[in-house]
């Protein structure tokens, strides 16, 4: 009997004013639970850096995907946040047959798609979708801050913080912050200039 693959899938970063949105898609081993799994945004950074190399060994199959600051000035947050959604599932090394999403919208994956608001802290797989997608997210915000280490991204990692915003008065928006958003294009028109 063919085994019936359930993948969950979750986002980081739709709020940030800078960086790209990140998505996991995970399917879990039914044999092999991992215990202390959760919504990421309820764990310790250091919890979520020792669940996400379990997950990727003990998964069945796992994949991480992510939409640009571009392409989200280009789309819009949601759809941009929907196609790193689609990435990730187009990403796995196995076929799911359900896919379970995190929230009230979903991309069209071909698949059966249900929707379940609150589910990375109720479904396991959207659980371990979110913490990798997390992980992935803050390990390129680190990459970020070593290119553009005044902005302090390894602290908001992009988030609108008061110690962002004000960042944003006093330097010109980087080629990694998201023009659409209105701090942003504040921003921009205050300082009159291009793009550093």
């Amino acid at each position: 009997m063919l085994a019936n693959w359930v993948c969950g899938v979750d986002e980081a970063g739709r709020g940030p004013l800078a960086g790209p949105v990140y998505a996991a898609a995970v399917i879990l081993d039914p044999l092999i639970p991992i215990a202390g799994l959760d919504d990421s945004k309820k764990l310790s950074e250091k919890k979520r850096d020792l669940l996400a190399p379990r997950i990727k060994e003990h998964s069945k199959a796992w994949a991480i995907a992510s939409a640009t600051a571009l392409e989200i000035d280009q789309l819009n947050i949601l759809k941009a946040t929907l196609l790193a959604m689609q990435r990730a599932v187009q990403l796995l090394a196995v076929q799911p047959h359900v896919v379970l999403v995190d929230g009230n919208r979903a991309p069209d994956f071909g698949i059966h798609t249900r929707c379940i608001v609150g589910g990375d802290r109720l479904e396991p797989a959207i659980s371990a979708a979110s913490i990798l997608a997390k992980t992935a997210r803050d390990a390129v915000l680190q990459e970020m801050h070593e290119r553009y280490p005044e902005w302090g991204f390894d602290r908001h990692k992009g988030y609108p913080t008061v110690a962002h915003r004000a960042l944003l008065l006093k330097l010109p928006p980087t080629p990694e912050h998201r023009l659409s958003f209105a701090p942003v294009r504040e921003a921009l028109a205050f300082h009159g200039k291009g793009l550093k």
